[in-house]
C-alpha cells in the first residue's frame, strides 16, 4: 500500500469476507499522513486474525475471561483467503497473529512461512512474553519470518506484573525474552500495558524498568474497561487519578526516543500530550460472539459530545459512567 489515503476499508472487509470482521480506524484515512508521527499510526497496513483462545495467565484484567471457553479461533479457510488476497492485490504491509495466547499454538511457525510466503513484509504475533524466554523457540519464530513482537507488560517488576497476571515467574521469563529479542538489529518489539486500579500508578516505572530495551519502539497505554455495564472488579479507575502518571510516563518514553499511543482515554484530558491518543487498531478478525460482548461497554458516554470535533477519542464507557458519573465538569469539547 502507497499511503495511507489509498486504504480501502470496505474492499479490505470484502477480501477478508469473514463473520465478525471489524475495521477499526478512528481517523479517517485520508487523514493520517497529516497526523504528527509521535507513534506509529500503522494500523491501517495491517490485518489482525484472532488464532487461538487458550492462555496459560490469569490476568485480572482479562477481557475475554468469560467467553474465551466458547470463543472460536479465525478459521483455516478464511486464513488462506486472506494469504490468497494478499498474493493477488499487496493490500497490507503485515499482518498480526493474536488471541489469547498465541504462542501456545505448536504450528506458530508455519503460519508465520506462510505469511511471509504470501507477501506479507511483517509478521506480529501478539503475546504475554513468557514463552520467549526460551531462546530456541524465540529463535525459531524469527527464522520462521516473525519480526514484531507485541507484548503485555503488567507491572513494573516481577512483584505487581506476578500479582497482576497471577503466575509466579512470569515476569522474569517475560523480560529474558524480550532481552533475547533485544540482540537482534531487525525485530521490533511494542509493549501493551492495562492501566487499571492496580497498575496506574506503576506507569513511569514501567517505562524506567524497559528502559535498556533499544528494540523496543513503542510503548502502549490501554485504559482499562469491563466487557459489561458495570465495574464488578473495581478494575477501572478514574481518570482523574490514571492522569498525573499517565503524563509521565509518556514524557519517559518519548525521552527514550520511542513512539506512545494511548487507548481509550479522554483527549482533552491530555492537554499538550492529546497526539499520544490513537484509538485506531488494524482490521480484526475475531468470532462475532466477542463484538455482542464488546458491544456492552457503549462507548461515546460524554456529556459534551455533540459539540467535540475530536476523531480520536471514544468518551466514556456505561461501566466508568455507572462508577464515576459523567465528568461533566472535568472534561471539555475540542473545536
Amino acid at each position: 500500500m502507497a499511503s495511507s489515503d489509498a486504504f480501502d476499508i470496505d474492499a479490505a472487509l470484502a477480501a477478508v469476507n469473514a463473520p465478525g470482521a471489524r475495521g477499526g480506524l478512528t481517523t479517517p484515512a485520508a487523514r493520517l499522513r497529516d497526523l504528527p508521527r509521535l507513534s506509529l499510526r500503522d494500523h491501517e497496513k495491517y490485518v489482525s486474525l484472532t488464532m487461538e483462545f487458550r492462555c496459560n495467565l490469569k490476568c485480572v484484567h482479562c477481557m475475554i475471561e468469560g467467553t474465551m471457553d466458547r470463543l472460536a479461533p479465525t478459521a483455516e479457510d478464511t486464513f488462506a483467503r486472506i494469504l490468497t488476497d494478499q498474493q493477488q492485490n499487496a493490500r497490507w504491509e503485515g499482518l498480526v497473529l493474536t488471541g489469547s495466547e498465541i504462542t501456545l499454538r505448536r504450528d506458530l511457525p508455519d503460519l508465520a512461512r506462510r505469511a511471509r510466503a504470501a507477501g506479507f513484509s511483517h509478521v506480529r504475533i501478539q503475546t504475554h512474553g513468557m514463552h520467549l524466554a526460551r531462546p530456541g523457540y524465540t529463535d525459531r519464530l524469527i527464522d520462521a519470518g516473525v519480526d514484531e513482537f507485541f507484548i503485555s507488560v503488567a507491572g513494573s517488576d516481577a512483584e505487581s506484573h506476578d500479582r497482576i497476571v497471577q503466575v509466579k515467574g512470569a515476569w522474569d521469563k517475560m523480560l529474558r525474552g524480550m532481552e533475547h529479542l533485544d540482540t537482534y538489529d531487525h525485530i521490533n518489539m511494542i509493549s501493551n500495558s492495562v492501566v487499571t486500579t492496580l497498575s496506574y500508578p506503576l506507569l513511569p516505572d514501567m517505562v524506567d524498568a524497559l528502559s535498556h530495551l533499544r528494540r523496543l519502539i513503542q510503548m502502549e497505554f490501554w485504559t482499562y474497561f469491563p466487557m459489561a455495564e458495570t465495574d464488578e472488579k473495581n478494575l477501572a479507575a478514574r481518570h482523574a487519578d490514571i492522569l498525573p502518571p499517565l503524563r509521565a510516563a509518556i514524557t519517559r518514553a518519548r525521552t527514550l526516543g520511542r513512539f506512545v499511543e494511548v487507548k481509550n482515554f479522554p483527549e482533552c484530558l491530555l492537554g499538550q500530550q492529546a497526539d499520544a491518543l490513537v484509538n485506531a487498531q488494524p482490521l480484526l478478525v475475531i468470532d462475532p460472539e466477542f463484538w455482542t460482548e464488546f458491544d456492552r461497554n457503549e462507548f461515546h458516554q460524554c456529556p459534551h459530545r455533540a459539540q467535540c470535533t475530536s476523531t480520536e477519542c471514544l468518551g466514556l464507557s456505561a461501566a466508568y459512567v455507572a462508577k464515576y458519573g459523567d465528568e461533566r465538569d472535568l472534561l471539555r469539547p475540542l473545536g
